[in-house]
């Protein structure tokens, strides 16, 4: 019996110590920092994936964006560096699947992406400086920064340079850490958010290493992100479980529900929706 219960004990010891070692990992590897300006200020609001868009007013169109400000909801948008220089707000690299045109986004010129059109509406790609004055003084944005191999430093610098000359409320995420680490070098008033999914689900072109990084966070050491955006089906991530359990802020994307959302806002997170003729209560 004796030796039973010092079985039991040292297996309650070792218990304890991988405990206190997880959190450990949470705190020194997971976690960012916790004093970073403005987070208050996008709290309370719920924000329209890519706008409120629907038949007539595709994803990330100045339609879509139109819809959601005049809801009284913020947006989650996308945003690229074209060949030129500006910064055209579109999800996919690719253009085939919303202008049904081959060629990627950073290959043409702001001219001839505004020659496109969105799906079978009038809509065109629009850029960051149209979209903004839809939103200022009324609701706040979080901008996904869409990196190719050359982009990420001027695409982060581009886009804060534009946002900062609005009266705007925003954060800044990507899945790229790339541009995370060079708004914590030289832009740290700016709110900067890890965004992630189980890559090991789905791989979206990434190898194994990039996999193994992002759906376990480990490139926050280096980043130091004031939030983590994750996909809600995929919260139950160990990962995503320690973040939570030591206070990081979080952001889940994509809610279409109710029950979701109001289980995400329940724990403080950012909201990112669609399915918007679904929602009936007040927006922000």
């Amino acid at each position: 019996m004796f030796e039973m219960l010092l079985v039991l004990a040292a297996a309650a010891a070792a218990a304890g110590l991988l405990s206190a070692l997880g959190y450990l990992l949470a705190w020194g590897v997971l976690h960012g920092r916790r004093d970073g300006p403005g987070w208050e200020k996008l709290t309370g609001c719920r924000y329209a994936h890519r706008g409120l868009h629907g038949p007539g007013a595709p994803e990330n169109s100045l339609a879509a964006f139109r819809r959601a400000a005049e809801a009284g909801y913020g947006a989650e948008l996308d945003v690229h560096l074209t060949r030129d220089g500006r910064l055209a707000v579109i999800h996919d690299g690719d253009l085939q699947r919303m202008c049904g045109v081959s060629g990627r986004v950073e290959e043409k010129t702001a001219a001839e992406l505004s020659a496109l059109r969105l799906g079978d509406t009038e809509e065109r790609v629009p850029f960051l400086e149209e979209v903004l004055p839809l939103f200022a003084g009324r609701a706040p944005l979080i901008v996904e920064l869409k990196t190719d191999w050359r982009s990420a430093a001027e695409l982060a610098r581009r886009t804060v340079e534009c946002l900062d000359r609005f009266s705007i409320d925003y954060c800044v995420e990507s899945f790229d850490p790339r541009p995370l680490l060079w708004l914590r070098r030289h832009k740290r008033s700016v709110l900067r958010g890890q965004l992630s999914q189980n890559f090991h689900r789905r791989p979206s072109g990434q190898g194994l290493w990039n996999r193994l990084a992002l759906t376990n966070l480990l490139y926050n050491v280096f980043t130091r992100p004031d939030f983590v955006a994750y996909r809600f089906g995929d919260q139950e991530r160990l990962a995503v479980r320690l973040c939570r359990r030591s206070g990081v802020r979080m952001a889940y994307w994509t809610l279409r529900s109710w029950a979701d959302i109001i289980l995400a806002e329940q724990e403080g997170a950012l909201v990112i929706f669609e399915e918007p003729d679904q929602l009936k209560e007040e927006p922000c």
